[in-house]
C-alpha cells in the first residue's frame, strides 16, 4: 500500500467518523475538532512534533485518539511490535476518563463499523511506588495487628489484600502507603515473587496486544531516562507519543531532573533502619539530621509557602559534613546487613546532601518551606530544556503536545523554550480556537477608577473586600474568587465573612471536600488559590461570577532569579518570561468561567494593572478570547439579569 494513498484513506475515515459515526452515537462534533484531527494526522504521517493549543470544548481527546488509531491502520510501513501509542497526562482524572470512557466508546464504534478488527486494549502504566508490595503488606499488617489504629486507616490497610493499586484506596495514611508500596529495588530472593500482584501487572502490561499505554509525565520521563542509559525501558516500545495537559510537562521535568530531601524523607530513612534492628544507627543518624534541619529551619509559621536560595553558612556546613560522614560510614558498615533498596536510599540521600555541601553549579540550590515553616532541600537542574530535548525530541518518533494553555499572547515561544523545542526542525504549531461564544456569554469587568494600593496593605484588603461583597450581591452568589496568595485570601476572608448573605467557603487543606460542598450549595462563594486555578470543573450556574483578585504574575524566587540571569536586560526577561507566564496562568484561571456551550459568566479582574490605559491591559486582552468589556458594575447586574432564569435567584 502506497504511503500517500494510506494518508488519503485516513483522511476519508476522519470525515466518516466525525461527520457520521460520532454524531450518530450522541457526540456533538464541531468543525474545529475535525480540523484539529486533520492537523494531528498530518503531524503523525510526517513524523513531526506538533504544539496544539486547543480551547475549551474542542474535544481534543477524541481527535488525537482517532488520529493515532487511524495511523496504526493506514501506516503499514511501521514495524510490527512497535505499534503502540503512549498517552501521557498530568492528572489521574484524565487517565481514568481515557481508559474508562474515551477508549471504550471509540473501540465500540470502530469495531461496529469495521475500522478496526480487534478491540482497543489500553493500560495505565504507573511507577512501582503506586502499587502494593505483598511482602511488605504482610509485614505491615503483622506490625499493627495488636495496636490501636485509626479505624479508617486500618480498613484501608486491610483492603489492600484485594486491591493492589494504591491510588484506588481512600483513607490510607501517607506513612502506611510508604511502608507497603513496592520498593525501588525488588529483592530477587523474595518468597512471594512468583505470586506478586505487581509482577503479574508488569507481565500483563508487556503484552504485545496493548495498543495504548497511558501514563503520567513523570513516568514518561523516567522511561526516557532508562532508554538513554540503555536500561530496560519502563514502557513498551511505541511509535506515537501524545502529551496531553502538556503545559504541565516542564513541572514534571523539574521534578525528574532535580533532587530533593524533606524532613519526612529523613524520618523515613531512620524508621527503615529501626525496622532492620539497627536502632542505635538510626538514633545517631536522626541526631545528625535534626541538627541539619535546625540549621535550615525558619522556625516560624509562614503566610505562604516560600522558596529561598540556599546559602552555605558555617552552621549548615558543619551539619552537612556530619551527615555525609555518618552516611558514608553506615553504607560501609551495613553493606552486608541491609536490603539493597535501603542501601540505595542511603546512597541517594548522601548524593543529594553532597550537592549542597559542594555547591554544585549544575543545579539551582534552594530551600522550600511549607506554610508551617518546615524545610526541604531542593536542587533544580539549570539544563532542563536541553535534558527534555535529549530525552524526548531527538528521536524520529512523531509527537503531539496539546493543552488549552500552550500559547501566550498569540505566541508559542515560551512553550518552545520551556520544552526544549526552540531549535527543533520538526516542529509545527496549531491553534484550535474554542467554539464557545464568549462575546455573547461572557462579560469582562474591569472596575473604573481602581486605586493604586500597596500590595498586601490594609487599604488593599479593605478595597478588595468591598469589591468582592458588591459583586457577590450583584451576581447573587455563584462566585469563585481566585487569589494568588493564601495570606491575602485569609485577610480578605476575615473582612467579608460577616458581611455576605451567601454561604462562604475557602479552600485550604482537604480541598476536594470543600469543592464538593461548594458544588452542592446553589449560590455559594468559594475563595481559592494554588491548584484551583486549573483542573477544577464548575459547569452550569455553579460559577456565574469569576473574580480574579490579582494578575497571576510568578513570585520571584531562586528559580526565576536564575532564569533572569540568561537575559541581557530586565525588560527582555519581563517580555520573554514574566508576561507570558502570567498570561498562561490567567488563561488557566479564566478557563474556570465557561465550561460548556451554554454557560454564562462575568469575569472580574480587580488588579488596577489590568485596567484600560495601564501597563498590562493589552497583555490581559491578548491572553483572553474576544469578549465584551465593561468598567461599570451596573452592566454586571444587567448581564446576570438578562442571562439567568428565575430559578437562579430563587435559592
Amino acid at each position: 500500500m502506497n504511503r500517500s494513498i494510506s494518508k488519503e484513506q485516513a483522511y476519508g475515515e476522519i470525515e466518516r467518523i466525525f461527520r457520521t459515526l460520532l454524531p450518530q452515537n450522541g457526540l456533538a462534533v464541531r468543525e474545529e475538532q475535525i480540523a484539529l484531527c486533520y492537523a494531528m494526522m498530518d503531524t503523525l504521517f510526517q513524523n513531526n512534533i506538533a504544539l496544539c493549543d486547543a480551547g475549551v470544548g474542542i474535544g481534543k481527546t477524541y481527535a488525537y485518539l482517532t488520529a493515532c488509531i487511524l495511523l496504526k491502520k493506514f501506516a503499514p510501513h511501521v514495524p510490527a511490535g512497535s505499534q503502540s501509542v503512549v498517552v501521557s497526562t498530568s492528572s489521574v482524572a484524565l487517565q481514568d476518563a481515557i481508559i474508562g470512557e474515551y477508549i471504550p466508546f471509540l473501540s465500540r464504534i470502530f469495531l461496529e463499523n469495521r475500522i478496526i478488527s480487534k478491540p482497543i486494549r489500553a493500560m495505565v502504566r504507573k511507577g512501582k511506588e503506586r502499587f502494593v508490595c505483598d511482602a511488605r503488606l504482610s509485614q505491615r499488617l503483622e506490625a499493627v495487628k495488636d495496636k490501636k489504629k485509626n479505624a479508617e486507616q486500618m480498613d484501608a490497610l486491610l483492603s489492600l489484600r484485594t486491591h493492589y493499586d494504591l491510588d484506588s484506596i481512600t483513607g490510607l495514611s501517607g506513612f502506611d502507603r510508604r511502608q507497603v508500596c513496592v520498593p525501588k529495588v525488588c529483592e530477587k530472593t523474595c518468597p512471594l515473587r512468583s505470586t506478586c500482584r505487581y509482577h503479574q501487572y508488569l507481565k500483563e502490561a508487556r503484552c504485545a496486544e496493548i495498543s495504548v499505554q497511558i501514563c503520567n509525565h513523570n513516568y514518561l520521563l523516567a522511561d526516557a531516562a532508562h532508554r538513554l542509559q540503555e536500561m530496560r525501558p519502563l514502557l513498551n516500545d511505541y511509535r506515537t507519543l501524545v502529551i496531553d495537559e502538556a503545559h504541565k510537562l516542564p513541572d514534571a521535568a523539574r521534578q525528574m531532573y532535580g533532587k530533593s530531601l524533606s524532613t519526612e524523607d529523613f524520618h523515613e530513612l531512620c524508621t527503615l533502619l529501626i525496622k532492620e534492628k539497627h536502632t542505635l544507627a538510626a538514633q545517631q543518624l536522626k541526631e545528625k539530621f535534626d541538627a541539619l534541619v535546625k540549621a535550615i529551619c525558619r522556625g516560624e509559621l509562614l503566610e505562604d509557602a516560600q522558596r529561598t536560595a540556599f546559602v552555605l553558612t558555617p552552621e549548615r556546613e558543619a551539619a552537612l559534613r556530619a551527615c555525609l560522614s555518618f552516611l558514608r560510614q553506615l553504607q560501609k558498615q551495613l553493606a552486608l546487613h541491609l536490603p539493597r533498596w535501603i542501601l540505595y536510599q542511603l546512597g541517594t540521600t548522601e548524593q543529594v546532601l553532597n550537592l549542597f555541601f559542594t555547591g554544585d553549579r549544575k543545579y539551582i540550590l534552594y530551600i522550600q518551606y511549607d506554610r508551617s515553616g518546615t524545610p526541604s532541600l531542593c536542587a533544580a537542574s539549570r539544563e532542563m530544556p536541553e535534558l527534555l530535548s535529549k530525552a524526548l525530541w531527538m528521536k524520529s518518533t512523531p509527537a503531539i503536545l496539546t493543552s488549552g494553555t500552550l500559547m501566550a499572547g498569540g505566541s508559542f515561544d515560551r512553550t518552545r523554550q520551556l520544552m526544549g523545542l526552540s531549535a527543533n526542525q520538526r516542529l509545527e504549531d496549531f491553534v484550535a480556537v474554542s467554539p464557545f461564544n464568549y462575546e455573547e456569554n461572557c462579560l469582562l469587568y474591569l472596575p473604573e477608577d481602581q486605586p493604586k494600593l500597596s500590595i498586601g496593605s490594609e487599604q488593599e484588603v479593605k478595597y478588595l473586600a468591598e469589591q468582592i461583597c458588591r459583586l457577590v450581591e450583584t451576581t447573587y452568589g455563584h462566585t469563585l474568587v481566585l487569589f494568588t496568595s493564601y495570606s491575602l485570601m485569609g485577610a480578605v476572608y476575615n473582612q467579608v465573612k460577616e458581611q455576605l448573605s451567601f454561604p462562604l467557603m475557602e479552600v485550604w487543606r482537604h480541598a476536594q471536600d470543600v469543592i464538593h460542598q461548594f458544588k452542592q450549595a446553589p449560590n455559594a462563594v468559594l475563595f481559592a488559590a494554588g491548584s484551583c486555578w486549573e483542573g477544577v470543573d464548575f459547569p452550569g450556574d455553579m460559577v456565574s461570577s469569576l473574580i480574579i483578585v490579582r494578575l497571576p504574575f510568578p513570585v520571584p524566587d531562586p528559580l526565576s532569579e536564575a532564569e533572569r540571569e540568561r537575559y541581557p536586560t530586565l525588560q527582555d526577561y519581563i517580555q520573554t518570561v514574566v508576561i507570558p507566564d502570567m498570561q498562561v496562568k490567567l488563561r488557566q484561571g479564566f478557563g474556570r468561567a465557561i465550561r460548556t456551550e451554554t454557560d454564562t459568566c462575568v469575569v472580574s479582574i480587580l488588579d488596577y494593572r489590568a485596567a484600560p490605559g495601564e501597563r498590562y491591559h493589552r497583555a490581559v486582552l491578548d491572553a483572553l478570547p474576544d469578549l465584551r468589556i465593561t468598567e461599570k458594575v451596573e452592566d454586571v447586574e444587567e448581564f446576570i439579569r438578562a442571562k439567568k432564569g428565575l430559578d437562579y435567584f430563587m435559592h
